[in-house]
């Protein structure tokens, strides 16, 4: 696999699992907001929560990509996105 299919087939890889995790989230963080959950809980329980599941979606093709640029870039924005959504529980009231 050369650089370029080896973004490819990340970028197909993102495309196809990324809005099933999108919608989980959205679904969850929808029931959130049903419940009664204030806004910015249910926005920080959502945050860390997507952030999670897209992670965890990233360290499955790990040893695939992580020399990929856009990998690392891609698995600290996840990783920044928890970070938010902690923040927002914690500071968001």
């Amino acid at each position: 696999m050369g650089m370029d299919e080896d973004l490819r087939v990340l970028r197909d890889y993102l495309a196809f699992t990324v809005p099933h995790v999108t919608v989980l989230a959205g679904a969850l963080l929808g029931v959130l907001l049903i419940l009664g959950i204030s806004v910015n809980t249910a926005l920080g329980i959502f945050a860390i929560f997507y952030g999670f599941m897209l992670f965890v979606l990233g360290l499955v093709i790990g040893s695939h990509f992580s020399r990929l640029l856009w990998y690392r870039l891609m698995m600290a924005a996840f990783a920044g996105l928890m970070v938010v959504g902690a923040l927002i529980l914690l500071y968001g009231e």
